[in-house]
This record gives C-alpha cells, structure tokens and sequence, in this order.
C-alpha cells in the first residue's frame, strides 16, 4: 500500500481543513494510506515518528466548515541546519511515505523543493497557502484564505471606523503582510478605510519611519480641513521591513530567519511620532493603534475558499498520483497548472519569489483615489495650501517644505 503524508507550516489561513480533507479522501479512494504529520516539520525534524495520525474519510468528511488545522502547523524548518533536510527524509522514509503534500506559504514552500530532490523515491506537491497573497502565482489568483481574511477584516474595520466616528478618534491599524501589501489593501479598499499605507508607494529603501509619520499626519491635517476630527489607518506590517532596522534595535527572528514584525509595535511607534508631532503645534488629536492579524487567521473559510481549496487538495493527490513532483499545484482559469519549483525561485535571494502589489495598476490607482491623504494637486493650488497649512498650525512655506516631498513637491 501507498503512503501520502501531509503536513502544515507557517501562520494558519483559512481553508487548510479543506486541503486536508479533499486531498486524503482522493488519496483513500485510489487505495493509498494517508498520514496527517503533527506541527509541520517540527517532529520530522527530530527524527520522531510518533506524532502522526492515519486519515481516514470519516475522520475528515467534514472539516472544511472549519478554521485552523486539524493537522496543527508550526514554523520549524529543516533548511536551517546542514543536516535538517535529511533528518526529515530519514523519518518520511522509515514511515515508508511514498508521497508528501505540504501546505504553506514561501517558508514551507522553500523547504518542500529542497526535500523532494534529497528524498529519493518521494514525490512533492506544494500546495500554497496564506492570506498575505504574496506567493509567485499570476495576478489575478489569490492564494488560499486571503479572500476569508478580506472579508472578515472589512468588517473587523468598519466596526472600528464606526468607532471612530463615535469618539471622534483615529486607529491605526497594522495589517499582516511581511512583504507585501495585498491583505492590507484587500481590507482597507473593501472597508473605505481613511487611507491605506503599504511597503511598495515608497521605492527607496530603507525609509525613516519619519517619512510614514509624516504621511499619517498629513491625512489628518487633510480630514481636519473636511471638517472630521476621526479616521482609520492601514498600516501594511512590511512596512517594519522598510524602516531603518536601527529604528528598532534589537530584533527578534523566527526560525526561518525572519523578523517577528508583530514584535516592532509599529503602530505604537507611529501613533507616538504623529501625535507628538501634532501636540507641539497646539493639534489635539486622539490616536489608538491595533494589530489585526491573528483575527483573521483561523477563521472558517468562506464559500470560495471551501471549493478552492477542496480544488487545490483534490489535485495536489491527482498531480501526485499521475507521477508528477517538485512543483506548486494552482487552479488557473478552472484547470490545473503545476509550477515546477525551480520556476518559483528568485535567482538573487536563492529563495521563493515575492508577488509584490503593483502600484502602476489601474486596480491600485482606483483604491489610491477613494484614499483621503495629501496628494499633488493639494499644493498646486494656493487656498488649498493655505487653509491645509492654518488646519496644521503651520505657516504654508513651511507646511509645502514640510509635507510637499511626500507627492514630490
């Protein structure tokens, strides 16, 4: 009998369940054993093999209704050391695992193409997972449980604008993304939030967290102009990545070597530069700043990331099965596409490419254009420089020297 094994790694999105159960009832059908492996690699990794569980359709029949993973996740990762990767192709061996479904993201990605061809005899299929959208697929496919994050942050958000009119406050809320800005933009596009901020508007590298500040407080002097003394901002969580790491001071990392951006209180620091910032100039303004994220994460996946991902696990069995290995599977136009993983990779980075926003977009420039924040044509027009510069408390020389390099002015 042949033996399919899955396992879960990095930040949980929802519709992992769904993965899980498509994938083993397809397996189950055509006579395979199937193996669910506990916390991702972290067991495989020390050569334990007690911290499985066999599959069967009973077991799973119905947990695509739910959050979370059945399987649980973890962010152990076997290309940290020389040896991590044999060490999990000794256990998958001694569990005889012909064949390995793993669902993640880039992390868990980069580790299944650097086991497939170290384990000889085991085929490989990724399957990608993650609501920051930023796995190298084709633009208009989302990767799994981003469109259930969107959702659920919309109205997470708008609770939170409601809030703010109330009290007449502003949020700043930072949204996971840790490289790119898709979630954040997602949430305050379909949200109508004051103004969404994400890593890729500012092209040089690194950037001041001054320069951030000053675009928050620009759109508050600009609602304060509108007569509105509240509003919400999303912040993308890269951002972190961008701002002058010695703004933070010591870092702590995971164990793929990446920074816990949660850790950098972002929002925090933001809300404490523009509020200080507007304090001096006699500028009262209440600023309250969240972290949305692990909200969204384990949430019950929606009606499109059921049948997506029931897709996804199907065919990530069936490309297995049909021989195929080493690739990413992705439903494009309704039909199965495998990447292989050598397509995937950046050539700079030596690791999985990162699907960035595109700023030039008609899809960016339509949201960029509901967003209330300081834009060109504000200093192209002497009244509405000086009633801007009068709602800041500042003199219009120094607000256009202030605020006009931010839309290049």
């Amino acid at each position: 009998m042949k033996t399919l094994a899955i396992l879960v790694g990095g930040g949980p999105a929802p519709g992992i369940n769904a993965v899980i159960a498509a994938a083993s009832i397809e397996a189950r059908n055509h006579g395979l054993r199937v193996l669910g492996c506990y916390d991702g690699f972290r067991w495989l990794l020390e050569g334990d093999a007690q911290h499985v569980v066999e599959l069967g359709i009973n077991d799973v029949s119905r947990i695509h209704f739910d959050g979370g993973s059945i399987l649980r996740t973890s962010r152990a990762n076997p290309t940290r050391t020389r040896d991590g990767v044999a060490r999990v192709a000794d256990t998958l061996h001694r569990l005889e695992v012909d064949h390995l479904i793993t669902i993640g993201g880039d992390d868990t990605a980069f580790a299944a193409s650097r086991l497939a061809p170290a384990t000889p005899g085991l085929t490989v299929a990724h399957v990608p997972k993650t609501i920051d959208n930023d796995l190298p697929l084709p633009s208009d496919i989302v990767t799994f449980g981003f469109t259930t994050a969107c959702n659920l942050g919309k109205d997470l958000v708008h609770n939170l604008m409601q809030d703010a009119a109330t009290m007449e406050r502003w949020y700043f809320v930072t949204v996971m993304g840790r490289h790119a800005g898709h979630l954040a933009l997602g949430i305050g596009g379909s949200a109508a939030a004051t103004l969404t901020l994400i890593a890729e508007e500012f092209r040089d590298s690194p950037i001041s967290l001054d320069r951030v500040a000053d675009v928050l407080e620009g759109a508050i002097i600009k609602r304060r102009v509108q007569g509105r003394e509240h509003g919400v901002a999303i912040l993308s969580e890269g951002l972190a990545e961008k701002i002058d790491p010695a703004t933070f001071g010591e870092v702590e990392r995971d164990a793929y070597g990446n920074v816990r951006l949660t850790e950098l209180e972002l929002g925090r620091l933001l809300k404490e530069r523009v509020t200080a910032s507007l304090h001096a100039r006699g500028v009262e303004v209440t600023i309250v700043a969240k972290e949305l994220g692990y909200e969204l994460r384990c949430a019950p996946p929606g009606a499109h990331d059921i049948q997506y991902c029931r897709s996804l696990g199907y065919w990530a069995t069936r490309f297995l099965l049909e021989g195929g290995s080493n690739a990413m599977v992705t439903i494009q136009a309704g039909r199965l596409v495998p990447i292989p993983f050598g397509l995937m990779m950046d050539a700079r980075t030596g690791k999985i490419r990162v699907r960035y926003v595109d700023v030039e977009s008609e899809m960016y420039q339509t949201l960029a254009a509901y967003m209330i924040r300081l834009k060109a044509e504000d200093f192209d027009d002497p009244h509405t420089l000086a009633v801007l510069a009068k709602a800041g408390n500042l003199g219009e020389t120094e607000f256009a020297k202030r605020f006009g390099p931010l839309v290049g002015r």
